[in-house]
């Protein structure tokens, strides 16, 4: 497992160099390597699909750097040793040192208030 996400963290490392690198080889005014190779007319000598080719190396590099991202954090995000759980007890604990409610004395004309049986949580 580890060997895959040294492997994956590599491959991020050298797309991310490549990307990197296109961007700064582009021209934000849409020169680029066009104008450096191509002089002022960006249609001669096929410079034209310079642009082109830098723009979707650009895009796919981004694309892959996302995809490798996610890929490693799918496979080096699950856990690997299982925590035991705690046993849970089905009983409820056992009241200590406490006496049996008294009912308080019935007052002269009312009725006794019973009570219904409380059911143990589930």
């Amino acid at each position: 497992m580890e060997t895959i996400f040294i492997l994956l963290m590599v491959l991020i490392m050298i797309a991310s160099v490549l990307l990197v690198i296109v961007i700064m080889a582009q021209n934000p005014k849409g020169g680029g390597l066009s104008s450096t190779f191509g002089g002022a007319s960006s249609a001669q000598f096929g410079v034209q699909r310079t642009n082109d080719f830098m723009e979707k190396a650009t895009w796919t590099l981004g694309a892959v750097i996302i995809v490798l991202i996610l890929v490693s954090v799918v496979i080096t995000g699950k856990p690997t040793a299982k925590v035991p759980a705690l046993p849970t007890s089905k009983e409820a604990p056992a009241s200590q040192g406490s006496a049996p409610a008294q009912s308080a004395p019935a007052t002269q004309g009312a009725a006794p208030v019973q009570t219904a049986p409380v059911a143990p949580a589930k």
